[in-house]
């Protein structure tokens, strides 16, 4: 793990470090910036290993970046880059086509080692999170990728979807990803099918997809978990699958999406037990989605061998 702030630095001596030290020799890049707001600015850099990737956060203050000819000689990465442009729209630019614009939420997919610049498009900062994978005759599966040339994402494409949900797993929750190198390998799959250079109908490419759909599965029962009308069929509609489709996704899992929810459920009934004392276990229940008291406490005691009641008292005395 690798983190860097610009907070211990004297505040006029904070750019020219991360220009020079950061930019240059670690990021590979070319930074500007209008001398006048060199004293105020902030940066903010980590980094750790997922399977055979790289995870990056950064965040900073805004500043025109570019990878320059001699940027890529000086630092070659010979990877595969997934950004997501969290905060911060700007404009990016290859040299051979207008410069296209990068909203906040964009996915960007390029080949480490081509040249860019970006321009930001407000001046209150940005943080831009990046998936960085060296690239592999295996992984690539015969496909071309030193062309790619960062390019957003088409949120249109059916790709798009899947290829975004397995990227939020890898980058903010990979210590619940049981085989990281696997998953990996198939956001890379992914990636080379949004931009036209694998085939989806290859069987790494369709398990690729099953992944990606199984995370997107997964991000709608953790953001509708409390609504007591979640059913596979509303997830089969909003992925645009059979409900068929969806129950093959957990199969995997050693988990049904029955059994995957009630348990995504009884975590969230467990956390609200304890850190809302105030707040009656019936309510807890419901405001969790059980539609049955009685189903609440089976599964509960099922799953953690006590009672609500006996959960939160333990949270109470653990807390202490």
């Amino acid at each position: 793990m690798l983190n860097f702030t610009t907070d211990d630095i004297r505040p006029q001596d904070r750019f020219d470090h991360w220009c020079e030290v950061r930019g240059r020799h670690l990021f590979g890049v070319t930074i500007e910036l209008d001398r006048a707001r060199r004293d105020k600015f902030e940066g903010r850099f980590a980094a750790a290993a997922v399977g055979t990737a790289t995870v990056s956060e950064l965040r900073a203050s805004s500043y025109r970046v570019s990878r320059t000819p001699s940027d890529i000689a000086r630092v070659a990465g010979r990877s595969l880059c997934i950004g997501l442009q969290v905060r911060g729209p700007g404009w990016i630019g290859v040299g051979r086509a207008p410069p296209q614009r990068v909203r906040e939420g964009d996915l960007l997919v390029n080949h480490s080692d081509l040249p860019y610049a970006g321009v930001p498009e407000r001046s209150d900062g940005f943080d831009f999170r990046t998936l960085r994978i060296p690239l592999t005759h295996e992984l690539l599966l015969g496909a071309e990728a030193e062309d790619l040339f960062a390019t957003p994402l088409d949120r249109s494409l059916p790709v798009a979807r899947p290829l975004m949900a397995l990227f939020h797993a890898l980058t903010t929750r990979p210590a619940d990803i049981p085989d990281p190198h696997a998953e990996v390998a198939h956001i890379v799959r992914l990636a080379l099918v949004s931009r036209g250079r694998l085939a989806p109908g290859l069987p790494e490419s369709r398990a690729a997809l099953r992944s990606g759909l199984l995370h997107a599965a997964r991000g709608i029962l953790a953001r509708d978990l409390r609504q007591p009308g979640l059913s596979p069929g509303a997830v089969a509609r909003e992925l645009g699958i059979s409900l068929r489709q969806v129950h093959v996704l957990f199969e995997p899992t050693g988990q049904s999406f029955a059994r995957t929810l009630t348990a995504m459920r009884l975590a969230d009934a467990s956390r609200m037990l304890v850190a809302q004392p105030a707040r009656s276990v019936t309510d807890i229940a419901y405001r969790c989605g059980f539609d049955s008291i009685a189903t609440f406490y089976r599964a509960f005691r099922a799953a953690y061998g006590m009672t609500p009641n006996d959960a939160r008292e333990k949270g109470r005395h653990t807390d202490r």
